[in-house]
Order: C-alpha cells, then structure tokens, then sequence
C-alpha cells in the first residue's frame, strides 16, 4: 500500500506568544493550517481566539514566535502586505460602509487592483475604464455566487442584519484570497440564517478552493463544517484534531463545562 501524499501548509504557527502586559492573550501557540481546509478555532470567552486572527492578519505583533504563509514569514509585516499576499478576513462586528451600496462596498476591496493614475482616473478613459469594467465583472460575480442580485443596489445600512453579514463575507472573497478568515461569522443569525451561511461558507471552500479559518461559537456548526479543530483556553492550545476527537476530548470538555464529571455519559 503506498503512502499518501503530505498535505501542502497553508500556515503555521511556531510558538506564537501575545502579551499586553501582564495579560497572556496567547502562550505558545503551535499548529499548522492544510490547504484547502476548513480549520475551527474555540474556547471560552477570552481564549485567545481573535488574538490569532489578529496575529495572522498582521493587526497584531507576537513578542515572539513565528507565522508562515506557503512559508514565507509574515509575523513583523504590515495588515495591506499581508493582504495582498492573500489573506482576507471579516470581522466580529460587521464593518461595512453602512452610506454605500453592495456594489459599492465590494469595489473598495478591490481597489488595490487599480494601478491608473489620477489623471487617467480623472478622465476615465482607457485603462481605468478597462480596469473599472474588469472589478465590476468580478463584483458581478460575488453577488452572484452570494444570491444577492436583488441587493445590489440597496444601501447597506437598510439592510437585514443576516444580509449585512453575507455582504460582509462578500466584501473579503472580493479580494481573491487564499486564505480567509472569519470572526464569528454567523453570530447573532437566526437558524435559518446559520445555515445559509454554513452553506456559502463550503461553497467557498469547495469551488473556489479556498483555505478557511473560522471562529464560532455555535458548536453544531463547527462540527459539521470544519475538517479539524484546535481549541484554546487562556491563551493556551489544549486540544487539536478532527470535530470526533476534539468533541470527545475530556480536557475540551472540562474546559468548557468545568468539570468533566458533570458531562452526562
């Protein structure tokens, strides 16, 4: 029987330590993202699990450590370089531009793709017109793939909450990344809403091949959507594995409901 193959990294994490003074946020930190996963990350409130985020996407510095994109190291660099080396994210509370239209709010991601002067700009005339059309057409494309079409040109701010969040996520895959991340993505969603998104969220995963870093603290949605999980508590990984493994882990389970004899058999 031959060996399969090693798994591609898509990041790694190399004892990571976060501090804001006294405050441990996270203690040594070590694991590894495959491409083309879904990998969850929870624990507690306070767990260190937007702080992760936060380091991936360069919002914050490690005192120590290192993390590694497809190997290149990315822990000391600015949020926009490690954006455009393809790391997108959306955020716990939604942060869109509440004045402007779906369309409107899925361009500014993708400005950085527009390489014409002012003066070009100014008189939009050949290349900013041919760029314009070309971000448009992948704008097009995200609502589309979004079921958003009957949205596209409504202002944000008069929206459903369950909209805005899918608008959100519309507003990170705009950028074409690699590996994207989300905080939370469904909190505050009624069930049918979960759903939908959990639906997008594999979408992503499976046709545009994308690897997916999620926080959630709705567990039934992490089990069924992730392909591995690592858990933290107090700035410290305590468990990593499948959901099977993780679900059944007695340390995961004290840590969440405080004592491991109180789980019922």
């Amino acid at each position: 029987m031959s060996d399969s193959p090693p798994r591609e990294v898509e990041l790694k994490f190399e004892d990571v330590h976060l501090s804001f003074g006294g405050v441990k946020a996270l203690q040594g930190i070590s694991c590894q993202v495959f491409k083309g996963e879904v990998f969850g990350i929870i624990g507690p409130n306070g767990a260190g699990k937007t702080s992760t985020l936060n380091c991936i996407s360069g919002f914050y510095r490690p005192q120590k450590g290192e993390i590694y994109l497809r190997g290149e190291a990315i822990a000391r660099l600015r949020p926009d370089r490690i954006a455009r080396l393809g790391v997108s994210r959306t955020f716990q509370n939604i942060q869109l531009y509440t004045g402007l239209t779906v369309v409107d709010n899925l361009m500014a991601a993708r400005h950085f793709r527009f390489s014409s002067t002012w003066v070009e700009q100014a008189f939009y005339y050949g290349r900013p017109h041919r760029q314009d059309v070309r971000e448009r057409a992948a704008v097009e494309d995200i609502i589309d793939f979004l079921e958003l079409e009957r949205y596209r040109k409504a202002v944000v701010g008069t929206l459903p909450y369950g909209i805005r969040k899918r608008i959100d996520l519309g507003r990170a895959l705009a950028q074409e990344p690699t590996l994207l991340l989300l905080d939370e993505p469904m909190a505050g969603m009624n069930s049918e809403e979960k759903e939908d998104m959990a639906r997008y969220i594999l979408d992503v995963q499976e046709e545009k091949g994308m690897t997916i870093i999620i926080i959630e603290h709705d567990m039934g949605v992490v089990m069924d959507i992730t392909d591995r999980i690592m858990v933290l508590d107090f700035g410290r990984k305590i468990a990593e594995g499948t959901p099977a493994e993780v679900k059944s882990d007695p340390v995961v389970i004290k840590a969440y409901l405080g004592d491991e004899a109180a789980v019922p058999a």
